[in-house]
């Protein structure tokens, strides 16, 4: 269904550690909404090393391979496909949200906003010295044993997580956003805050999800056992493009 007339938007969605592109593809499915609303979208796999599949991100690297690497993936889609500039966006689960917190800070003049799911964050907020505003939107849910909400150690990775609700408040001291955040009630377990009046519009939004495990919102089954349960009230793709959709890139 593309029309190959028009420039067209393009979504990057990053698996978790220990999946590849085709997994991430059945579990945010994207591809539902890429075919009707008209948009790519691109499911890479992180290299294969010594373990399972993962993003590799060094606190000593300023400008991390695998970051070299999505640059390089949407160069070579924008030789095969009208590629809207303004329009390029990235999510992932787990890893995945941890390379889209990085993508953010390494090629913000590139990607116009980003969405991390149940993020894993490796890189702790002072590695990201770029400090142009980029729109963020996230969803991580309160019982997530692997990332925890309110940060702390896991059977993950050898160093702690940091509080989710604080890394997303720092995120908003960096786009420059209003101190108070607005918290609303979309459904039973899922509290939404935003930050507004945000430099270049560049609102950061969390979902909340009580209850809620390391999991894609609406997303395709994870096994309960090992990542805790998938909320069904509220659908994260969906509310991924509806926010992707209202922040074009603002060029500078």
């Amino acid at each position: 269904s593309l029309d190959r007339t028009q420039p067209v938007p393009l979504v990057i969605s990053l698996h978790g550690a220990g999946l590849w592109g085709a997994a991430q593809r059945e579990i945010s499915q994207w591809n539902r909404l890429a075919d009707r609303e008209r948009f790519l979208v691109v499911y890479p796999s992180g290299a294969v090393g010594a373990g399972p599949r993962v993003w590799h991100l060094d606190v000593n690297d300023s400008f991390p391979q695998d970051v070299r690497f999505i640059a390089a993936l949407i160069d070579t889609l924008a030789a095969q496909y009208d590629i809207d500039r303004a329009r390029i966006y990235a999510d992932g689960l787990s890893n995945g949200g941890g390379m889209a917190f990085a993508l953010s800070c390494t090629l913000s003049d590139r990607i116009a906003a980003v969405g991390l799911v149940a993020p894993a964050l490796i890189l702790p907020w002072r590695w990201c010295t770029d400090r142009h505003p980029v729109p963020a939107i996230w969803f991580h849910g309160t019982a997530d044993r692997a990332a925890p909400y309110h940060g702390g150690t896991s059977w993950v990775a050898p160093e702690p997580f940091p509080s989710i609700p604080a890394f997303v408040a720092k995120w908003s001291q960096r786009n420059r956003c209003g101190e108070t955040p607005r918290d609303s009630a979309v459904a039973q377990d899922i509290t939404k805050t935003v930050y507004t009046e945000c430099t270049d519009d560049a609102t950061v939004v969390l979902y909340t999800i009580r209850g809620g495990g390391h999991t894609w919102p609406g997303g395709g089954p994870l096994p309960e056992a090992w990542v805790g349960p998938t909320n069904r009230e509220i659908d994260a793709t969906n509310l991924l493009w509806e926010f992707f959709r209202g922040h074009p890139l603002v060029r500078r």
